[in-house]
C-alpha cells in the first residue's frame, strides 16, 4: 500500500494540516501510523464521516473557525483569534492583562502568577469575551438583530461588578446618558428607535461591503447604546459581519488604537482614515491566515 504525508493528504482533501494530524492522533483516519514524528497515511484513506457532511458555510475562514471551535483544537486559527482579539479589544478599553496572561487564561482557565495586582473584572471580561467570540462564530450566518447584539453585551458583562448595579442594565440599553471621547451620544430614551432604524437601513443593503460594515460600526458607536462595553461589542459585530459577508475579518490591535479612534472621529468627513486602519488590520489577519495555510 502507498502512503502519503500529512501535507499531501491536506492538499488532496482541502483541509488544514493541523486537522489531519488531529484526525490521525485520535484514530479517525484508518491505517495512519507514526514513524518517529511523521504520520504515514494510506493514499486511499477517507475522511471521518462528520467531515464529509456539508460544510458549515461557503466561507473557508468561518469553516475553519467553526470546526476548530467544535473540536476544541489548540494551536490553530481559532485559538490564535480568541487570544489576539480578546487581548487587543480589552486592552484598547483599559484592561491591564498582558497577551501572555490572556493566552494563559484561554489555555488553562487560570491566571498566571503576577507581581502586580490584577483587576477581577479584567479576568471576568476576558473569559466572557472568549464566549462572545464563540457566539459570533456560531451565529455568523444569522441576521444581525437587536437580540443578538444585546446577547453579546450580556455575555461580555455578566459576572462583573457592573452587573451588580441596577442602573447599569447589563444586556439591555443604557438608562443614563454617556459620552465617548468627550463627545455626546444618543440619549437613552432614543436608543431603541435609533437602533431599529440603524439595523433596518443596514439590512436593506443586499450585498454588504467592508465600507458598509465599518459605517455600521461608526453609527453604532455614535448611538453608544449600552452603559459600557460598546467598543468591544461593536468590534465583535464587525468581525461577525465580515464572516457573514465572505470578507476577510480583522482585529484592531492595540498598536492601531489611536489611528482607530482618529478614524472614528473623522469618518463623517474623511472615510480614508478609518478605512485604511481597518485594511491594515485586515492585512495583519491575512498574514496569520497564510501562516495557517487557510485560503481567503
Amino acid at each position: 500500500m502507498k502512503y502519503i504525508s500529512v501535507r499531501e493528504f491536506s492538499k488532496k482533501r482541502s483541509i488544514p494540516e493541523r486537522t489531519v494530524r488531529y484526525y490521525c492522533a485520535t484514530g479517525r483516519i484508518q491505517g495512519a501510523f507514526l514513524t518517529g514524528k511523521t504520520w504515514n497515511i494510506p493514499e486511499d484513506a477517507v475522511l471521518p464521516e462528520m467531515e464529509r457532511k456539508k460544510k458549515f458555510s461557503n466561507n473557508a475562514i468561518l469553516n475553519h473557525l467553526k470546526e476548530q471551535k467544535d473540536m476544541e483544537l489548540k494551536g490553530g486559527i481559532y485559538h490564535r483569534t480568541q487570544i489576539d482579539m480578546t487581548y487587543n479589544s480589552n486592552r484598547i478599553e483599559g484592561s491591564k492583562l498582558t497577551h501572555d496572561q490572556t493566552r494563559y487564561i484561554f489555555e488553562t482557565n487560570t491566571i498566571g502568577a503576577s507581581g502586580d495586582s490584577i483587576n477581577v473584572d479584567d479576568i471576568i471580561e476576558t473569559t466572557n469575551h472568549f464566549r462572545c467570540i464563540d457566539l459570533i462564530i456560531d451565529k455568523a450566518k444569522y441576521k444581525l438583530t437587536e437580540s443578538l447584539i444585546k446577547e453579546l453585551h450580556f455575555l461580555l458583562k455578566s459576572g462583573t461588578s457592573d452587573c451588580r448595579k441596577d442602573w447599569f442594565n447589563v444586556g439591555q440599553y443604557k438608562k443614563l446618558p454617556n459620552e465617548v471621547g468627550g463627545n455626546e451620544t444618543c440619549p437613552p430614551k432614543e436608543v431603541a428607535s435609533k437602533m431599529k432604524e440603524l439595523l433596518s437601513e443596514y439590512d436593506s443593503i443586499e450585498k454588504k461591503t467592508l465600507e458598509n460594515i465599518i459605517d455600521f460600526h461608526f453609527q453604532f458607536e455614535i448611538i453608544h447604546p449600552f452603559q459600557d462595553g460598546n467598543g468591544r461589542v461593536g468590534r465583535l459585530i464587525m468581525f461577525k459581519e465580515c464572516l457573514a459577508n465572505n470578507i476577510v475579518p480583522f482585529i484592531i490591535d492595540e498598536g492601531l488604537k489611536f489611528f482607530y479612534y482618529r478614524g472614528l472621529q473623522e469618518w463623517p468627513y474623511t472615510k480614508e482614515y478609518l478605512l485604511d486602519t481597518c485594511l491594515t488590520a485586515q492585512d495583519n489577519y491575512k498574514a496569520v491566515l497564510r501562516y495557517f495555510e487557510i485560503d481567503f
